[in-house]
């Protein structure tokens, strides 16, 4: 049996996220991956303290305070000395340096509380999301997985799963509905990238088919999402 993929998660909030991670993979002998770091974007957040109940190895790393070069480099050092390769962004609220982004290049998701392309880029995150969904009347928003680049929000789509804007919906029971089918979106791409790290070849971005459903179970997620057998299929962008 293969190893699990040794993931890193980057998170600045309360790492909802980053649990469903663990409960998915943690515990389970045939686990694809397995959390062995959490990266928070301040002190005191709600997903270093779960990390600390899981038992994973935490640290704090704030680019704005330790400047650009610094940050790159402490992040690099942490993610190379835990042996990590794959990367999660789950809330995190920082441009990842270039340099971090190349040395993952394919081995870096990250989840977004919308349908991309639209309503993402900078700026564009939590409240900001769900305020600007309902205000341009759109009826459908869901969550997003899709490959880190240089770029917010530009990188190749793994995933997505769509949810209804209803009526009278306020940026809080939209942001609680998308959240959830996060929960179970994130979980099973890591899951899909995981096993293509385990045998050399890296997941090829398939989108989900759009339907209504607003918490969708496992097995319909898997059955649509396609990790490629062959060694030659792309990286991503």
């Amino acid at each position: 049996m293969p190893s699990p993929a040794r993931v890193a998660v980057l998170a600045s909030g309360g790492g909802s996220n980053l649990q469903a991670l663990v409960d998915r993979f943690h515990g389970r002998p045939d686990a694809a991956a397995r959390v062995e770091l959490v990266v928070g974007g301040r002190a005191g957040i709600g997903a270093l303290e779960r990390a600390a109940r899981a038992g994973i190895d935490q640290v704090v790393l704030d680019g704005r305070a330790l400047g650009a070069v610094v940050f790159a480099q402490r992040l690099l050092e942490e993610l190379e000395v835990h042996g990590i390769d794959l990367v999660v962004l789950a809330g995190w609220l920082q441009l990842v340096p270039a340099e971090v982004v190349a040395r993952f290049r394919g081995r870096m998701l990250n989840v977004h509380p919308a349908l991309l392309p639209a309503f993402g880029g900078h700026g564009m995150y939590g409240g900001r999301v769900h305020r600007a969904v309902i205000a341009s009347g759109a009826r459908v928003s869901g969550a997003t997985v899709h490959l880190v680049d240089d770029r917010y929000d530009e990188g190749r789509i793994i995933a997505q799963w769509p949810v209804p804007v209803l009526p009278g919906d306020t940026p809080e029971t939209l942001a609680a509905r998308v959240l959830a089918v996060e929960h179970r979106v994130l979980p099973l791409a890591v899951e899909a990238v995981a096993s293509g790290i385990s045998e050399e070849v890296f997941a090829d971005p398939a989108a989900f088919e759009l339907v209504s459903a607003p918490a969708p179970a496992d097995a319909s997620i898997l059955a649509i999402l396609c990790v490629p057998s062959s060694p030659d299929a792309p990286a991503g962008d």
